[in-house]
Order: C-alpha cells, then structure tokens, then sequence
C-alpha cells in the first residue's frame, strides 16, 4: 500500500494536541521520520535529544490547532 505521507504528517501534528503539556510541549511518542518532517517544515523544534517531549513553533502549534479540528471535532 502506498502511504500519503502528507495525511500521516497532518494527523501527527493534529495529535500532539492531545499530549500537549505546559504549553506549547508535547509528548514525541511518534514516528521518528514523521518528526523529523515536522521539524523539516518548521511546525516543531528538533526532535533529537533526551527530552520525552518536543516543542511546537508557533506556526506549528496555530496548524495544530486547525488540523485538530478538521480532523476530530465536531
């Protein structure tokens, strides 16, 4: 099956609104390469180190926000 890395980069970031924590800090339980694209487009601060949680930009956390609600609310 060919995936749409697009969509799963959509819902990722739409799903660190659930983990969100003091913030703009969300738990990084994701697909490292999904991450990593994240990073890549600007919607997070890298990814990499010994922190459990990454840090949504500003833009990321505005696009969070939209993809969170397109996606699962009401």
């Amino acid at each position: 099956m060919k995936i749409d890395e697009e969509k799963v980069d959509e819902a990722v970031l739409a799903l660190l609104q659930l983990t969100l924590c003091g913030g703009s800090r969300a738990w990084k339980g994701h697909d490292w390469d999904v991450l990593n694209r994240l990073y890549e487009k600007g919607f997070i601060y890298d990814p990499v180190g010994k922190a459990k949680s990454v840090m949504l930009t500003e833009e990321g956390m505005k696009r969070s926000e939209e993809l969170f609600e397109r996606l699962f609310g009401k």
